[in-house]
């Protein structure tokens, strides 16, 4: 026999396995590879964006829940990450929301997330069974800074755990929340309910609710169990402009509901008897004092863009004696289905727009 014909043959033979395996390969992590593919940088602060393509099995999650952040770890690593280790590192934050209306009567939700310098990934989903979402991430917590970014395969399969690590979002029912850390002892609420944590309580009202009052209902039907061993708050507002802050004092869910048609929250508990107890009461004024004179009613989002820049944080000491200042400030239109971002304080530089629509 021609021995060019036998490896050609050969050749043909491993081409064929080569192709049916990549076909399997991909058939089987398909979902995965799409989203990876749709990782940029777009800001060299550093701002990265993702579309997740498929379902991130948060219905699965909600069957079992986590009562702290490694069983959380756990279900994230078998269930979307093959076996690959990650961490979820929340450390203190120091963030200020607000809620509001443009003169056109588009309902607005602002947010300033006060950090360490923190790599962010804003990030859009569509689960199965949810509604979609666009939210943002600190690398941070899954193990990215400075030095490590994720800019390999390897690096970036890592991101791939990112729904459920959100600290701020708005979803396609024009629900927005933010979460924000009070210097409290952790929540850890022990029931028979299903176990939730930090990030996931975000998670769950994007995916879930429609409405501030779907929004209550459903974390009043988890246990909550604070990460990183601290305790936070979460203001949600929806397209109606109803806006809460949803509190946890001694292991007890507690609604402060607002008192006109806009709120405010920083670091300190809102909730009657305890609005003194934390901190971020200067940032918390400097909002108040500007919605207050117009009673919540801005001109454009560029003046809530404003309210953000009048109370961010220029690089400071805080209280572990880390470098910290406003890492991001986003703009979400509950009613146009929008973003704006603005990362590490570049307001007098246009915005990353985003949009839900």
């Amino acid at each position: 026999m021609n021995w060019k014909k036998i490896v050609k043959r050969v050749l043909i033979a491993l081409l064929v396995i080569v192709i049916v395996v990549a076909g399997i390969i991909y058939g089987m992590f398909r979902h995965e590879i799409s989203s990876l593919m749709s990782l940029k940088k777009i800001d060299e602060y550093t701002l990265y964006t993702m579309e997740y393509d498929g379902d991130y099995g948060f219905d699965d999650f909600l069957k079992t829940g986590a009562s702290n952040d490694g069983e959380l770890v756990d279900f994230v690593v078998k269930k979307l990450l093959k076996g690959l280790p990650v961490e979820f590192s929340i450390p203190n934050l120091g963030c200020s929301t607000f809620n509001a209306q443009t003169q056109d009567g588009d309902k607005v939700f602002g947010r300033n997330f006060d950090l360490t310098y923190s790599p962010a990934l804003f990030v859009k989903t569509q689960p199965d069974n949810g509604y979609a979402s666009m939210s943002i991430v600190n690398l941070g917590f899954l193990g990215f800074n400075k030095e490590r970014q994720p800019d390999s395969l390897m690096k970036q399969i890592t991101t791939l755990a990112a729904p459920y690590a959100p600290l701020d979002g708005l979803n396609e029912k024009g629900l927005s929340i933010g979460v924000l850390l009070i210097p409290d002892e952790a929540t850890n609420q022990q029931t028979d309910k299903v176990d939730i944590t930090t990030t996931t309580a975000v998670r769950l009202v994007l995916d879930k609710a429609a409405t501030v009052d779907e929004a209550v209902a459903l974390l009043k039907q988890y246990d909550m169990h604070s990460s990183a061993k601290s305790s936070y708050h979460f203001q949600i507002a929806d397209a109606n402009g109803k806006s809460v802050v949803v509190e946890y004092i001694d292991n007890e869910i507690s609604v402060v509901d607002a008192k006109q048609s806009y709120q405010m929250a920083t670091n300190f508990l809102l909730t009657p008897g305890d609005y003194d107890f934390g901190m971020g009461q200067d940032r918390y004024d400097i909002m108040k004092n500007i919605l207050d004179k117009n009673q919540g009613v801005i001109t454009d989002e560029q003046a809530g863009m404003d309210i953000l820049q009048a109370a961010s944080s220029d690089w400071h000491k805080n209280d572990r004696g880390e470098e910290s200042a406003t890492q991001w400030s986003v703009l979400y239109n509950n009613t146009d289905l929008t973003a704006k971002i603005v990362m590490g304080r570049k307001y007098d530089q246009p915005a990353h727009e985003f949009s839900l629509k």
